[in-house]
């Protein structure tokens, strides 16, 4: 499989736990993200893009895979990816790409400042990565295959931009590259982005989302303030990035994406953090633009996460032949037309991490085992009791209302849980309890479900 030298280059930047409604483009009027609403505007913007399983480890397996955390075995963060899988920088090089990735990894589990030899790095040829810090400040990372750990000289989300544009500057017109900056903002800690962006989000200022309870509003409001400032942060480096790209003479040639590995609740139903079904740890922002897509369009589809490998390969015109979960929607993607089932698929295997350590005294919210549909219409989850979350999504779209055990939807529920398990039978998942999953793979956890730090 070789690429033609008109093959478009693709730039993949995403950033950790960016929730789906902090953007200017999504109607938030607070955030400030004008590079990235410029980028909606000269592309097609995703309103229902969603991380089938959200929460770091699992949903990054699943993006350089292409398959399910059931298949690749990673459920649970700080474990390590098969070498030998398949995946998108194996993809793009075998193509004809150069292929570099910069910044946060997560898929490796060997533990979180551990050097990644060559052997593991997915097929991505340029490597200057950790696996996992939130230690923007004074963050530690490795080049190459150089055992040493470096430091990155700023807050790490700028430096890994510009150790980006660097990599770009030296990217030759005649061999297309595959880039993957991730960054590691706006994950908390909250309160540690750049003094500047910080003074432009008072807390007095902000507006809370009407399904944050109000005991949690003064936590909130000082944590808003400061995931808005990393917001910021990152939008400003977006807007570096385009721009290396056009001095370079690579923007009209380059597919740019922009979106997130998983959102995060900020206390939206009284939960933290993600890895949880509700909409404000299920959907992530959206943004791709480049050549073959329409601007200022919309697309309606509810793409994954996990779905980018086979689209963006698509695009680029160097199709994915494997049997994947993923989807290859580059068609709809240019039509601007949905899948002909436009859903999108929870799962969340093994509870472990914020949900066991601090459970609210809300039952509702103590970690489960569960797998759902996300539609247009509706949401529906089960656990392994059975039917566990039903929201109305046109008339409810804050979530508050729990349909689960409504009479009156009682043949909606059993349509909705016919097709999960449809869906369910698709992926070969068995939805089997936490312990077993672990057990199986050979994992060895604390007695909260976390893995044992090597």
């Amino acid at each position: 499989m070789n690429a033609k030298l008109s093959s478009p280059n693709v730039l993949l930047v995403f950033a950790d736990q960016w929730t789906f409604w902090a953007l200017g483009a999504a109607g938030n009027q607070e955030v400030r993200t004008p590079h990235l609403d410029a980028l909606a505007a000269q592309g097609v913007y995703f309103p229902h893009a969603v991380s089938g399983s959200p929460v770091c480890t699992p949903a990054r397996a699943s993006l350089l895979t292409g398959l399910r955390p059931n298949a690749h075995g990673l459920f649970i963060n700080d474990v390590p990816l098969n070498p030998d899988l398949p995946s998108m920088g194996k993809h793009f090089a075998q193509a004809g790409y150069d292929t570099g990735w910069i910044g946060k990894w997560h898929v490796d589990g060997h533990g979180r400042s551990s050097y990644i030899p060559p052997e593991r790095r997915q097929g991505f040829e340029t490597f200057e990565v950790l696996e996992c810090t939130h230690d923007y400040n004074h963050s530690q990372y490795y080049i190459g295959d150089n055992e040493e750990p470096k430091i990155w000289p700023d807050y790490d989300a700028f430096s890994q931009t510009g150790a980006m544009q660097s990599w770009i500057r030296g990217r030759s017109a005649e061999k297309p590259f595959l880039g993957v900056l991730s960054w590691g903002p706006p994950h908390s800690p909250y309160q540690t982005a750049p003094e500047k962006y910080k003074a432009h989000f008072p807390e007095e200022s902000l507006t809370l989302r009407g399904n944050v309870p109000g005991e949690y509003r003064e936590r909130t409001l000082q944590e808003l303030s400061g995931y808005y400032a990393h917001c910021e942060a990152l939008d400003d480096c977006m807007g570096e990035l385009m721009q290396t790209l056009e001095e370079e003479g690579f923007r009209e040639n380059t597919i740019v994406v922009f979106t997130s590995d998983h959102g995060d609740m900020l206390q939206s139903q009284g939960m933290r953090d993600k890895q949880c079904p509700w909409d404000e740890s299920l959907r992530i922002p959206m943004i791709m633009a480049g050549p073959g897509l329409q601007p200022g369009t919309q697309n309606d589809s509810f793409i994954e996460f996990m779905d980018l490998w086979p689209t963006l390969a698509g695009l680029a015109g160097v199709p994915v032949t494997l049997p994947l979960h993923a989807r290859d929607l580059s068609g709809e993607v240019i039509s601007g037309k949905t899948p002909e089932d436009n859903t999108a698929f929870y799962a969340s295997y093994v509870p472990f991490g914020n949900w066991v350590k601090f459970p609210l005294s809300n039952p509702l919210h103590f970690a489960r085992e569960s797998r759902g549909l996300r539609t247009a219409e509706w949401l529906y989850v089960e656990d392994l009791k059975g039917p566990w979350l039903l929201y109305d999504m046109k008339q409810d779209p804050l979530q508050l209302h729990n349909l689960a055990d409504s009479p009156v939807h009682a043949a909606l529920r059993q349509k909705l849980s016919g097709q999960l398990s449809e869906r369910r039978v698709g992926y070969d998942d068995e939805f089997l309890s936490g312990e077993e999953y672990v057990k199986r793979w050979g994992y060895e956890t604390d007695k909260d479900l976390t893995i044992r730090h090597r």
